[in-house]
């Protein structure tokens, strides 16, 4: 396993049993950990609905759990606009036991607008988003570390609801932000680990903001674990996208190096792109060429 932790992040359009393979292999590469985005069906930037169907999630994660055993485990992320928080705690708890403490909880406001569309379910504006995202946060919360939570919100009720029974004192919550005016903010308030696509650049810039978040609430911004990945397009003048990881293993090791620099305190290696007999290919190249370098 290099020093620095580089996680794998696998496409749920696989087979289940690819992707239950990729990961025994990715642990046993030196991977840090394992996520899967929490998404229905390809995006297609619109309410087309497009092709392409994707294996859930949690399901995946709980299968993932007890086939590989000592990684950690991200939804990457689940959208509060589909999950219900006191559902999700359970969910949370449930594959936190499979998996004996392992589990990072990635949530975010939701965004993607054809599985929206296609399945019926209410997207909303950016605003009524976040304030959703913030209710559903402090339910989870209260149900995976308090006796019992009740809250009459807006958007959610719950009364009486008690914890639910996770390994870990306290399930680390991720959350999926780069919005600098509210998201960050919420990041500041209620995560325990921050995820954003980025170049080492802009990783510098929503850092500086994220810490003036927290310098207003009085946090130690050193509190908040940070994992970055290339930004998801294949634009070819995009410099720092998913095809990083096919070029000089000299470039990639420049490129996680000024993450580190920026303060990343780890790097995914999205393989959204790529089928799964690429996939292995491009991770064993990163275990022979790059791990080594990453001390």
């Amino acid at each position: 396993m290099p020093a620095f932790p580089i996680g794998a992040w696998l496409s749920t359009s696989w087979s289940a049993d690819d992707i239950v393979t990729v990961a025994r292999e990715a642990e046993q590469a030196g991977f840090a950990s394992i996520s899967v985005a929490d998404h229905f069906i390809g995006n297609t930037g619109t309410e087309e609905v497009g092709e392409g169907t994707m294996f859930e999630c949690f399901a995946l994660l709980a299968g993932i759990a007890t086939a590989v055993p000592r990684v950690r485990l991200c939804s990457l992320v689940a959208g509060i606009t589909y999950r219900h928080p006191a559902i999700l705690a359970n969910i949370a708890a449930t594959i936190d036991a499979l998996s004996g403490g392992r589990l990072v909880l990635g949530v975010g406001a939701g965004w993607q607008l054809n599985e929206h569309a296609a399945y019926g379910l209410a997207l909303g504006p950016v605003r009524e988003r976040i304030d959703r995202l913030e209710e559903g946060l402090e339910v989870l919360r209260g149900m995976l570390t308090q006796p019992s939570t009740t809250m009459q919100g807006k958007h959610y009720t719950v009364t009486g609801a008690p914890r639910v029974p996770a390994v870990q004192s306290r399930v680390p919550i991720l959350i999926g932000a780069k919005g600098e005016r509210r998201m960050l903010r919420v990041v500041a308030k209620h995560a325990d680990e921050w995820n954003c696509p980025s170049s080492p650049e802009i990783f510098v810039h929503k850092s500086a903001i994220l810490e003036e978040h927290c310098e207003r609430i009085g946090r130690d911004p050193r509190s908040i674990r940070r994992s970055t990945h290339p930004m998801l397009s294949r634009d070819p003048e995009n410099e720092c996208s998913p095809d990083l990881f096919t070029g000089s293993a000299d470039r990639i090791v420049d490129t996680i190096g000024r993450w580190r620099e920026a303060g990343a305190d780890e790097v995914l290696v999205p393989s959204l792109f790529w089928t799964a007999d690429e996939t292995r290919a491009i991770y064993a190249r990163l275990q022979s060429e790059v791990f080594p370098q990453l001390a």
